[in-house]
């Protein structure tokens, strides 16, 4: 374990912000430790293609849209689903070691993410022998702090063993494609 600073010293040079998210993060740990069945939870996310290949996607009281560029049918209205997988990512990544820091009183200024996405794109079409998805995926971190670099490193090192976007894209998971047709000739559903 690294040598840390008091945790009292830590909360000190704390900016108020960063005070604010290690307060709210340690009351959910707190309920989340009271209540570890509360803790799991389902998220369903519906999108739907009418015209076109632009899709409406809802998540509770969001919404966002995708499309493809027009080289691929669509209409360039939108980014593509890809670009939302990444900020996903991105994004998760980034708060999470944010919020680790400033539960632990440490002081990152500033944590960027690049998520680097390469892909073969003939396999969506079936051409080449390459695979559909990412043939490689890199994820660049950079926190702006005052803290030596074996503290951020751990912390880093943790962040990504437990955020959930960064585990999806590393991790194989079971994905279970459920289909219901309806409208077709033969009367079904």
């Amino acid at each position: 374990m690294l040598d840390m600073k008091t945790k009292t010293e830590d909360f000190a040079a704390q900016p108020d912000r960063d005070r604010v998210i290690r307060e709210t993060q340690n009351g959910v740990i707190a309920r989340m430790k009271a209540r570890p069945e509360d803790a799991k939870s389902t998220l369903v996310t519906t999108g739907r293609i009418d015209d076109g290949l632009a899709c409406t996607v809802e998540q509770g009281r969001f919404s966002t849209v995708t499309d493809l560029g027009r080289g691929m049918g669509g209409d360039a209205s939108a980014p593509p689903p890809g670009f939302h997988a990444r900020v996903a990512i991105v994004g998760c990544v980034g708060m999470a070691i944010k919020m680790l820091a400033a539960r632990e009183g440490l002081v990152f200024r500033s944590v960027e993410v690049t998520v680097e996405t390469d892909f073969d794109d003939s396999a969506i079409f079936g051409l080449g022998s390459s695979p559909a998805g990412p043939l490689e995926t890199r994820v660049d971190i950079r926190v702006e702090s005052d803290e030596d670099e074996a503290t951020v490193r751990e912390l880093v090192d943790r962040t990504l063993a437990m955020d959930p976007w960064y585990l999806a894209l590393r991790d194989a998971q079971r994905v279970l494609p459920k289909l219901t047709v309806s409208g077709g000739a033969d009367g079904r559903e």
